[in-house]
Parts: structure tokens; C-alpha cells; sequence
């Protein structure tokens, strides 16, 4: 009879939790949350798997552990009228080895799912169709369009009216052609900052000095605005460090070069406009300058 009541006292939260967690399986949660759609990039599915598939585990194993505690909580209670401390248990070497074996194994294959994610994100495109170099800069962001031989210089973002919100046509934006594979250089003119597309679920740094050039390579795969920014704490404006990308057509991309090319905005904004002059291998002002 005890058993049972005690088995009873041990589903009834387990029941309870699993049950508010399958009636929340909205939309967002099948994918963690996360700021995307499936399919906005080569890329993209690949990390909400790695994402969703790790928090179902951790779920999993976050219920179980509740259970559990709950579960001690009730059935070893005080009872009216027991007195003095209950029967004292020690080493219990297969409870030991599992919570000991089972976490390891948790870590382990964390470690090797992502391990294998990151090297196939990470991988080259052969032959990228689109090549772009990004500066970040504080507080803004510079855009060299290599193969197009043409340039963006973005300002900063800017406040307007009395809550200080931010004016959208003020901010740089990158354009990128849809199913292009695209290679983007990551460098930066002064400080680390860190270069994000948001529904792109990736940033990489900006490392100031030369030969710290960093690589993204990717396929934008659905039309659409998205949104960008410095991922890096840089400074006293960090915060209006923003940026919009555009994936379009490619005659869209090509009307746009060449509102670049009329502009004169042709050739490219390359390490001559940095800043730092702090770097191992630069010349500082001298005394005669």
C-alpha cells in the first residue's frame, strides 16, 4: 500500500510538468525561441537542430531531476510524531557511477555535435559567386562589394524625436543576392567588435591588425530584410552599432551596384582608413609631424 502511494506521490509532478511543457509546443518553441525561420540560410536548420535537440535533453534531464527531488521531499517528510534523525545511508557506488557516467556522456556528446556543426559551418565555399569585405568601425560598418568593385560607407545609427528612436533610413545596409554563395571578410578598423546577422543564428569577431581577417561562408536562401548588429561591447555607442541586410534578386543586387557605381562609390575602403595606430608593426606620429 505504501509503495503505491509513494509511486502515486512520484507521478503526479512529473505528470504536471510534462504536461504544461506538450501544451506549450507553439511554433516558437519548435524552434527554441530562436530569432528565425528554417531555410533563411544554408545554415540555419543545422543550428536550430543542434539548439532544439539540446534543450529537449536538458529538459528531459531537468525533469527527471525535479522528479526526484520532489519525489525526496515528500515521501522522506517528517512525520507527526517521529523524533531523532532518520536511517543514515552512505555509499551507494551504482548511484555514484550513473551520476557520474551519465553526465559525462551528456558533456561528451554536446561537445561532438558541435564540434561537427561548427566544422561544416565553418567550411569554404568553393568558388563563392559573391565576395564582400565588412569593416566594423565604431560606430558603424563600411561594406566592399570585391566583386563588384564598389563600396558602402554606413554612419552610425541615429536617434530621433523625444524618445530617442532610431531613424531606419539612417542605418548601413548590406545587400546580398538570394542562393548566391557568399563569402564575407570580417575586419575591423579600431577595436574588436563582432559582426551579426541575427536570423543568420551566427557572429564572428572583428579582430583589429593585420593577417586578423575572419571568414563567413554562406547561401542566404529566402528574400527578405534582416536585421544586424556589433555583437562586441565597443565602446560608448555600441549600442547604435546597427545595421539592416537585404537579400534580394539578383537583378535587385545588380540594380543596386550599380546605384553604387553612379554614386562614385567604385573601388574600395580598404586598411588605409583605420584608426588604430596601436598595432604591433604601425608608425605613430613622430616628433617633427
Amino acid at each position: 500500500m505504501r509503495s503505491n502511494r509513494r509511486l502515486r506521490l512520484t507521478a503526479i509532478p512529473i505528470a504536471l510538468v510534462s504536461t504544461v511543457a506538450l501544451a506549450g509546443c507553439t511554433t516558437q518553441m519548435q524552434l527554441g525561441w530562436l530569432p528565425t525561420e528554417p531555410g533563411t540560410t544554408n545554415q540555419v536548420d543545422r543550428v536550430i537542430g543542434l539548439w532544439v535537440t539540446s534543450w529537449i535533453v536538458l529538459l528531459v534531464v531537468g525533469v527527471i531531476t525535479w522528479g526526484l527531488i520532489i519525489w525526496a521531499a515528500i515521501v522522506y517528510r517528517r512525520r507527526k510524531g517521529q523524533t531523532g534523525l532518520p536511517a543514515q545511508l552512505r555509499y551507494n557506488n551504482p548511484i555514484e557511477v550513473f551520476y557520474t557516467i551519465v553526465p559525462l556522456i551528456l558533456v561528451l556528446g554536446f561537445f561532438a555535435f558541435t564540434a561537427r556543426d561548427q566544422t561544416a559551418i565553418e567550411a569554404p565555399l568553393a568558388e563563392p559567386d559573391t565576395v564582400i569585405e565588412v569593416y566594423g568601425k565604431r560606430w558603424a560598418w563600411d561594406f566592399n562589394y570585391i566583386t563588384d568593385d564598389v563600396y558602402y560607407a554606413g554612419i552610425q545609427a541615429q536617434e530621433t524625436g523625444p524618445n530617442n528612436t532610431i531613424d531606419p533610413e539612417s542605418l548601413p545596409t548590406l545587400y546580398l543576392p538570394v542562393g548566391d554563395k557568399v563569402e564575407i571578410r570580417i575586419e575591423s578598423r579600431d577595436v574588436i567588435h563582432s559582426f551579426w546577422i541575427v536570423d543568420f543564428l551566427y557572429k564572428k569577431d572583428m579582430i583589429p591588425g593585420d593577417n586578423e581577417t575572419n571568414y563567413w561562408y554562406f547561401i542566404p536562401e529566402k528574400e527578405g530584410t534582416y536585421a544586424g548588429k556589433c555583437a562586441e561591447l565597443c565602446g560608448e555607442y555600441h549600442s547604435l552599432m546597427l545595421f539592416n541586410v537585404e537579400v534580394v534578386s539578383q537583378e535587385e543586387f545588380d540594380a543596386q551596384m550599380q546605384a553604387l557605381r553612379d554614386a562614385g562609390n567604385v573601388g574600395r575602403l580598404g586598411p588605409e582608413f583605420n584608426t588604430n595606430t596601436n598595432l604591433p608593426g604601425t608608425t605613430g606620429v613622430t616628433e617633427e609631424e
